[in-house]
């Protein structure tokens, strides 16, 4: 059964559907030092009947490292039509190519084949963050329904999800807290 915050977070999912941008969310996670990271990534949806949140990397980018050092991670994410904000806070799990649990290698591979030909082309492109060669990039993309060793699938089990209504006088906000398998719900002040 669904997690109680997925009904809204559904809502406004469908009721934003017809901007492109809805689809993006910014995710916060710890550098090694301490500092905080946060960088905008593409809702890839849920992990079948789970509250996994999907999301792709390249396991050659800054992110594996940050959440191996730092499992912990936060998703604020904005509908515009709305104007609501979810944050989601948990657990971030990284399946690379090397994860022995077979569900999840499934999810990454299906993940992998719900990709774009133009978004494969990241994963086999120079390593991200290093200096630029031009030459380097291809158009090819990869044609595989395996993905590539670069490709990982990134998961965010949330444990806290703050639900923000912007509309209204005054504004609606919920949190919901994961304790002990299940959901509390509390209504709080904006």
């Amino acid at each position: 059964m669904p997690a109680p915050w997925r009904s809204p977070l559904s809502r406004a999912l469908h009721r934003n559907r017809s901007l492109p941008n809805a689809r993006y969310f910014q995710l916060a996670t710890v550098r090694p030092d301490g500092s905080p990271a946060n960088r905008t990534v593409v809702f890839r949806n849920f992990r079948g009947d789970t509250d996994d949140v999907q999301i792709v990397c390249d396991r050659r980018s800054e992110k594996p490292e940050q959440i191996r050092q730092a499992p912990q991670g936060e998703i604020c994410w904005y509908f515009p039509k709305t104007r609501e904000q979810f944050r989601l806070s948990g657990m971030l799990t990284l399946v690379a190519a090397d994860d022995s649990d077979p569900a999840l290698q499934q999810a990454r591979t299906a993940a992998w084949q719900a990709m774009s030909s133009p978004g494969r082309l990241l994963f086999i492109w120079p390593h991200p963050g290093k200096p630029r060669e031009a030459a380097s990039f291809t158009d090819q993309p990869p044609e595989t329904a395996a993905p590539v060793e670069n490709f990982c699938l990134l998961l965010l089990l949330p444990d806290c999800v703050d639900h923000l209504e912007l509309r209204g006088d005054p504004q609606n906000r919920w949190r919901y807290t994961h304790s002990d398998g299940s959901w509390d719900i509390a209504e709080i002040n904006p």
